[in-house]
């Protein structure tokens, strides 16, 4: 069940409901008999782990950069060409 905060426009007196999301708002402050009001809470989002801010999406590896992988696979390659280049000078 959700809570709810409260605030009394008569006294200032804040105060926490735990009610079901169907369930009717409260209407009385219970120190004054006044009117209250609910008030708005901000959600409190944590982000853990890499990628959610750059992809959106973990990296294959904790420790690789983003852009690294294309980088190693240009290296492999060109260890797989024996390091020579698809040019051939004269």
């Amino acid at each position: 069940m959700p809570l709810y905060e409260y605030q009394c426009r008569a006294c200032g007196v804040r105060f926490e409901r735990q009610q079901h999301v169907n369930d009717e708002p409260v209407k009385i402050c219970p120190e004054c008999g006044g009117e209250v009001v609910r008030l708005i809470q901000p959600v409190g989002i944590i982000f853990k782990g890499s990628g959610f801010y750059v992809t959106d999406h973990r990296a294959k590896s904790s420790t690789a950069k983003p852009g690294s992988a294309k980088k190693s696979a240009d290296a492999s390659e060109e260890s797989k060409s024996g390091g020579e280049s698809s040019e051939k000078s004269d």
